[in-house]
């Protein structure tokens, strides 16, 4: 979903259409994932899948699929190494994204909640599966991380490690107990608003509509982001590795945003860390198969601003105090890596 920014002078006119896009492509996004969220629920549930499986899985894989797609067409179409590189860097960002801007934006959302929901305490049951799958991150990222320093002849083999490790992942989510939500307790299908038992295949409809337009509407917002770089005074590269990622991410962000705001925590975080699992491992093993998998200074620091990231975050779930303010402070790490790397041009 990211294109080449254009070089060229950029007039007034210019400056107004893309910011109308920029903006109109954001309120999409957020509409559509209205849709998504609501029809996801209604899938896993026609589905009898677990409410906590319905954010790691169907809606996790949902939304990163657009992003695996652009690992995928930039590692097995990109004419240049260049372009192929721009694969790795898709697949290092997004995790950095989600586990630092995607976590701190829940946090605000429920510091700006109600005293009610702020009051709301995650079970301990819950509190464990969210570290555990913060540890499996960890240990399958990390691998990916080492792997981003040596070269070996087959290395690019070991990208079925990876693929198999997600496959693994999924079969423990379904077969994980949990409750599983009942049509009562859903608000109604958006494009069945009187039919209070829907069919899964109108709400596939649904949830596969609204992807659809996430994806375009995605598509559009990077562009304009690529536009909105150069003004900023960054080289293409920077601004592609600076905010390329953010709007990648940001129909996870979205989908958290709105299930946060419907007391729905832990769909949001079970949502941000499926799409965690799947950006560590697909995008993974797409760029060990196609490309060398060596990092540069640049990547180096996103993915050792992760480390940190998911670090404190499997910290704050095994303490067992998750609170608003705890996960806003880590969306402040994003900060830390864009200075870093702004310093690491002049290195």
């Amino acid at each position: 979903m990211s294109s080449r920014p254009s070089s060229r002078p950029v007039g007034g006119r210019d400056m107004i259409v893309t910011v109308i896009l920029f903006i109109g492509a954001a309120i999409a996004i957020y509409l559509s994932c209205e849709f998504f969220v609501n029809g996801v629920e209604w899938c896993g549930q026609r589905l009898s899948v677990t409410q906590t499986a319905t954010g790691t899985i169907l809606a996790a894989f949902g939304t990163a699929l657009p992003e695996s797609v652009v690992t995928l067409m930039a590692v097995v179409f990109g004419t240049s190494d260049a372009q192929r590189e721009i694969g790795v860097g898709a697949a290092i960002g997004g995790p950095l994204v989600l586990s630092t801007i995607a976590y701190g934006i829940v946090g605000l959302v429920l510091l700006g909640a109600a005293p009610a929901l702020r009051r709301q305490r995650l079970p301990a049951s819950d509190r464990r599966r969210l570290s555990r799958d913060q540890g499996w991150f960890l240990v399958i990222f990390c691998g990916g991380l080492g792997l981003g320093f040596a070269a070996f002849p087959g290395k690019h083999w070991l990208g079925l490690v990876f693929l198999l490790a997600y496959g693994l992942y999924v079969w423990r989510e379904l077969a994980r107990g949990g409750a599983i939500a009942q049509a009562r307790d859903l608000a109604p299908l958006k494009i069945r608003p009187r039919d209070r038992n829907p069919a899964l295949w109108w709400a596939a409809l649904q949830t596969l509509g609204a992807l659809a337009v996430i994806f375009l509407a995605s598509h559009v917002f990077v562009g304009q982001l690529n536009q909105i770089g150069p003004w900023l005074g960054l080289s293409p590269q920077l601004a592609a590795l600076l905010l390329a990622p953010i709007a990648t991410e940001l129909p996870e962000t979205m989908n958290a945003v709105i299930w946060t705001r419907q007391g729905k925590e832990k769909l949001a975080l079970a949502n941000i860390g499926g799409s965690m699992m799947i950006q560590a491992t697909v995008p993974t093993a797409i760029g060990l198969f196609g490309t060398p998998w060596l990092f540069d200074r640049a990547l180096a620091v996103a993915a050792a601003v992760t480390v940190v990231a998911v670090m404190a975050l499997f910290a704050i779930f095994r303490g067992g105090h998750v609170t608003g303010l705890r996960l806003s402070w880590i969306g402040l790490l994003y900060l830390v890596f864009a200075g870093t790397l702004l310093t690491v041009r002049y290195w």
